[in-house]
């Protein structure tokens, strides 16, 4: 990535939300920073017909602490989280997912980037992060790169496991 991309996947908002927020929620954590027009890819539309759709922009600035605080805030009784990392994310949603234990019922890590996620740390922490409760589940492309978190496989997976098929 050149500085000119990196600047460009910043612009615009920190967080494209849509759905109802109060309700069940899907937090996405994306490295590539789609939706920078204020708009969700359109394969998630109909996600969030059903459940408040939190698009965390990882280049712009704030997205990481917006996510953070979604699960922060989270409290027994409230309606269920899930959360969507792709790539260089993986080991960031770990990380919040660990800090805040049974906030997040379901996690999809899509083409975790192994060098960021540190495999061997990767899986102690997971394991943590299983054994509190949250179903952790893996989805790699079998190409050379890694599947958009837009990618109507990616949709598939996140509606299987809230079982929203």
């Amino acid at each position: 990535m050149t500085a000119a991309s990196d600047s460009a996947r910043a612009e615009g908002p920190s967080v494209v939300t849509a759905g109802d927020p109060s309700g069940p929620k899907v937090i996405v954590l994306d490295p590539a920073g789609a939706g920078k027009h204020d708009g969700l890819p359109a394969t998630w539309r109909p996600l969030a017909e059903r459940r408040g759709v939190f698009w965390c922009r990882v280049p712009a600035g704030g997205a990481l602490g917006e996510a953070d605080d979604l699960l922060g805030d989270h409290g027994p009784g409230d309606p269920e989280i899930a959360v969507v990392a792709g790539g260089s994310s993986a080991a960031t949603a770990l990380q919040f997912i660990e800090r805040h234990p049974g906030a997040a019922t379901f996690l999809l890590l899509v083409d975790p980037d192994s060098d960021s996620a540190a495999p061997a740390g990767r899986d102690d922490v997971v394991t943590k992060v299983r054994e509190a409760g949250t179903d952790v589940q893996v989805l790699s492309a079998d190409a050379e790169d890694p599947l958009p978190l837009g990618h109507p496989d990616v949709v598939a997976a996140v509606r299987a496991a809230l079982g929203d098929v």
